[in-house]
């Protein structure tokens, strides 16, 4: 459970970084677009880890979340 607990610590912490990066590259777009491209690249990485951790939570029996 313990092992859970901190898969759903890290996801959280990912979603809010991916997030943060996204609006990053949102806010460079118009004054620098290579910085832009950059910030998208890693938040797209980041997207890929959290569909990661989604499907580990959908393979995991729902009474060991609790």
């Amino acid at each position: 459970m313990e092992n859970l607990s901190e898969l759903k610590k890290t996801q959280i912490k990912l979603q809010s970084r991916y997030k943060q990066l996204i609006e990053q590259a949102y806010n460079l777009r118009e004054s620098d677009s290579a910085q832009s491209d950059i910030s998208e690249f890693k938040a797209i990485k980041l997207l890929n880890k959290l569909n990661r951790l989604k499907y580990i939570f959908r393979e995991t029996p729902k009474k060991n979340l609790l």
